[in-house]
């Protein structure tokens, strides 16, 4: 039977004294000669030097050992954590097979000579993981005095904690998530709401007692939907807006209907390359267009949605747009047309099989042969913001930057992440969006004319990027917060997709939410304490900008706040810089980045601003999952106890 330390030690002890005691009588004994009195002396010695030897191995191999059982417990946790639940019958086996592999990579069969080596491990309520392992050092000199052996044993416990960290979640909800990715069952925004779940649960699982986990939200599309979390002193009380005025007098009311907007209730649909054609570029904004009309429909409508600049529908008569909505079922091919990434005309048709979907029906008023509308920039009181407004904003003031590694915040008051807007001062406030009385002038329903911010007097009717889904204010983000599970719950299934995609918005607010500093500074500060600061960026696709649209620094050719159609840089160029700024300012700030390229492809700026280690491509829902789970295993600070 083996013996412990306290065993061996004491027996070490009772042979040295009685070797000491012999030793004292043969040298009280004058009848001895020296050879014996030094061979006696021997005897104490080699035990003295034995016990000092093979207890130094012992007390090695038990540091080993000790390294060992850490680094399985360690390692085990974490691929625990990486379940999204967890069940002993099938799971125990998993964490056995990692804790296993990183014990024995640390301590080899038959290390220092050791013999019969072994390691357990037990998943415990909480989900800490302890662990035993043991181990026998055979001795050499102690052999003499009948110890053969040294046992070791040690004990090691790891607890995944997360403390006092703070998670912001930029989350691209454009149209494009409403897709379905090859092999999946459900579209990618439905599985980004379970997902996001998940995670939730995962790290709240992980969370110690005394610790502190938030979360905070940003939809971001064409724009992102933050008035909620303004004070009123932020947000201007007056502001200009291109929009139009009557000149005469409104004819008898007539009614028009078509796809202004839509959005799935039921059903199903089914999509196919249609065709492939050149794009034509238009100098006067620096961009390309398809102008090609689109086939008829077959279905029960024949009337179709603008997709990027392409027209297939006449326009609704002149007059102020009345809008109603109702459901209706449809069924038949319809096309819709988008620039790709090599600027070709890509028609797409969709196939819907008793298809729901809600539609807007327009009541539009005629004008009389001598009544005109007056296109210009019109200053609006917008202080009803908060009742009147759609809740996303227009940004603060900025310029036009030639040189992105040199840029002055003084005039950029839009890239100074912690800058508070000043009550009175225009320039530093947010102004409130008012879709429904913006017009592209002189852009027409049929996609003819060009843009112009002068201002104009006529009867043509020029699009209102409002009424046809290019002015996409998200679902309400949210500030750093401690949720419920059920809360989340909630707030994640108002997640919708619509609209472009701007990814320099969804960093900019996601900045302003997650610093400790800047308007969020009362909620956000350290206050002595360390934080752990993350943002997970998520995205379905590449910068996709649109001249049409209506977002947060205006209808940006006839604006011309940050960028105009004579630059050199195209505006999806000029979104791309702006998001590479941001993300610098945001690990200048000691925040640490994740990006998720989610059913598209990683690029130079995406990988760039996360940083190696930190960016994940995911193809399907499966792969997502598995993103989010690493990014909670990195996330989390692993403990020994």
């Amino acid at each position: 039977m083996p013996h412990t330390h306290a065993q061996i030690s004491g027996r070490i002890a009772r042979t040295v004294a009685r070797c000491v005691t012999l030793a004292g009588h043969l040298l009280r004994d004058r009848a001895g000669n020296t050879i014996v009195m030094v061979a006696a002396a021997i005897l104490p010695l080699m035990a003295l030097v034995g016990s000092g030897i093979d207890m130094g191995r012992a007390y090695l191999v038990q540091s080993r050992l000790q390294r060992a059982c850490d680094a399985g417990v360690l390692s085990a946790r974490k691929e625990l954590a990486t379940f999204g639940s967890y069940d002993p019958n099938t799971d125990q086996v998993k964490v056995d097979d990692t804790g296993d592999r990183f014990f024995n990579v640390n301590f080899p069969d038959g290390v220092y000579g050791t013999q019969q080596r072994n390691f357990q491990m037990q998943v415990q309520p909480d989900f800490s993981i302890t662990g035993v392992a043991t181990t026998i050092v055979p001795t050499t000199i102690m052999k003499i005095f009948n110890f053969t052996q040294v046992p070791v044993s040690v004990h090691c416990t790891a607890q995944l904690a997360n403390t006092d960290t703070d998670i912001m979640m930029a989350l691209d909800v454009t149209g494009s998530m409403n897709e379905t990715l090859a092999g999946d069952t459900v579209s990618k925004i439905v599985s980004l709401k379970a997902t996001v779940k998940s995670f939730f649960a995962s790290m709240m699982a992980n969370k110690v007692a005394g610790s502190r986990i938030r979360f905070g939200f940003v939809p971001y599309s064409t724009n992102a939907n933050v008035g909620a979390l303004l004070k009123d002193e932020w947000v201007a009380t007056n502001w200009q807006y291109d929009s139009r005025t009557l000149v005469g007098t409104a004819g008898t009311l007539g009614t028009y209907s078509y796809w202004g907007a839509w959005s799935p209730v039921s059903g199903s649909t089914s999509d196919s390359v249609d065709q492939t054609y050149s794009s034509t570029f238009d100098p006067n904004t620096n961009s390309f267009r398809c102008l090609k009309p689109l086939p008829a429909g077959t279905g029960t409508r024949s009337d179709q949605m603008i997709s990027q600049t392409s027209q297939a529908y006449a326009g609704p008569p002149s007059g102020t747009e009345t809008i109603q909505t109702w459901n209706e079922t449809t069924n038949g091919d319809f096309y819709s047309v988008a620039l790709n990434s090599s600027n070709q005309c890509v028609v797409t048709k969709t196939n819907f099989q008793n298809y729901i979907m809600t539609i807007n029906y327009y009541t539009v008023p005629a004008l009389n042969p001598t009544a005109q509308w007056d296109y210009k920039t019109l200053a609006k009181d917008v202080s009803s913001w908060r009742t009147t407004s759609n809740g996303c904003m227009e940004e603060r003031a900025t310029y036009d930057i030639a040189d992105y590694s040199n840029v002055d915040l003084s005039q950029a008051l839009d890239l100074d992440i912690d800058g508070v807007p000043v009550a009175g001062q225009s320039d530093t406030q947010w102004k409130p969006e008012y879709p429904d009385i913006i017009y592209d002038r002189q852009i027409q329903w049929n996609g003819l004319g060009q843009f112009n911010n002068a201002e104009m007097r006529t009867n043509q009717e020029y699009i209102a990027p409002g009424l046809i889904g290019l002015a996409a204010c998200p679902p309400p983000a949210q500030k750093l917060q401690e949720w419920t599970q059920s809360g989340l719950d909630s707030y994640i299934d108002t997640l919708s997709a619509g609209g472009s995609t701007y990814h320099d918005i969804g960093m900019l607010w996601a900045a302003r939410l997650l610093s400790p500093g800047g308007i969020m500074a009362a909620d956000n500060a350290d206050n002595g304490k360390i934080v752990n600061r993350h943002l997970i960026f998520l995205t379905d696709g590449q910068t996709s900008t649109l001249d049409l649209s209506y977002g947060a620094y205006g209808v940006e050719p006839l604006s011309q706040r940050r960028w105009k159609p004579t630059d050199n840089l195209s505006l999806n160029q000029v979104v791309e810089q702006r998001f590479t700024y941001l993300c610098n300012e945001v690990k200048n700030h000691n925040i640490t980045v994740w990006f998720i390229a989610y059913g598209t492809s990683l690029n130079p700026i995406m990988t760039n601003c996360a940083g190696p280690g930190h960016y994940f491509s995911a193809q399907n829902s499966q792969e997502l999952n598995a993103a989010f789970a690493q990014i909670g295993k990195n996330i989390g600070d692993l403990r020994l106890e």
